[in-house]
């Protein structure tokens, strides 16, 4: 892996050196954008409105639209905003995990110590086993700065970005009609979140559609001729809700039946 970021953890007066490596990676299948007459790979350029011509990647700057005119942006300008910023995320807080809402989540990362901060890291990680608490903290990261969940997974510790709340678009600009559930629909909706509940477990889902994408490739590849599957109506408005429920209920417990996950105890 290759780091993203070097600074270190402020956690009271002990700082952590450590690393930021990105801990995900896409699953999605890698596809070229081709031009449709001869299937020739489109090449993106960075060009001068004005010329027409292309930017060589190190003339090109950035700058911030003031009234009108352009404010020339440095690097050493951005590491005179709040320096420390830029090489410490500063742990401002404990807090329980459950009390940050999953609305919050952005990227995860995994944090590794230089070799001078490895006890001090894994006493950190063995505090915040012990106690079931997760810091706090802001940090800068590309020129943005961000709030980061520092949690133990594992036997490393991860730098969970999360958005500010200004982030998060108010759901009163949602038009969404308030109805009262009718109490026996109620009853079966629960009975159904009842009979499909279990332990949470990541391996349960798979990317399945890359995998379906990657086979008719293949098969277009091959010259077969690919038919598209008729999609299935879930929801009717002219259908019954408690139908449908009761209907659900029964499916569901027939593939338990068959060797479906395990409700659990």
């Amino acid at each position: 892996m290759r780091a993203i970021w070097t600074g270190a953890i402020g956690f009271g007066l002990v700082n952590i050196p450590v690393k930021i490596y990105s801990a995900v990676q896409g699953s999605e299948l890698d596809l070229d954008m081709l031009d449709k007459k001869d299937h020739s790979n489109i090449r993106f350029q960075r060009v001068n409105e004005k010329t027409g011509k292309e930017v060589a990647w190190e003339n090109i700057v950035r700058g911030y639209n003031l009234d009108g005119h352009y404010v020339v942006l440095t690097d050493e300008d951005f590491q005179k905003v709040r320096p420390e910023k830029n090489k410490l995320i500063t742990i401002n807080e404990f807090v329980d995990e459950v009390e940050i809402d999953t609305m919050y989540y952005e990227n995860p990362y995994y944090l590794a110590p230089d070799k001078s901060g490895v006890k001090a890291y894994n006493l950190l990680r063995d505090a915040l086993e012990e106690t079931g608490k997760v810091g706090l903290g802001t940090y800068v990261l590309r020129n943005k700065e961000s709030i980061g969940v520092i949690k133990p997974y594992e036997n490393v510790l991860v730098l969970n970005k999360i958005r500010f709340g200004e982030e998060i678009r108010d759901t009163a600009d949602l038009d969404i009609k308030t109805t009262k559930s009718n109490a026996a629909e109620l009853k079966m909706a629960i009975a159904l979140i009842n009979q499909l509940s279990g332990e949470f477990d990541i391996t349960h889902f798979k990317d399945t559609y890359s995998s379906d994408l990657l086979k008719l490739i293949k098969d277009k590849a091959k010259g077969k001729k690919i038919q598209t599957p008729a999609l299935r109506i879930v929801h009717s408005r002219s259908k019954d809700l408690m139908e449908q429920l009761k209907a659900s209920l029964g499916e569901k417990g027939e593939k338990k039946k068959s060797g479906g996950r395990r409700k659990a105890s």
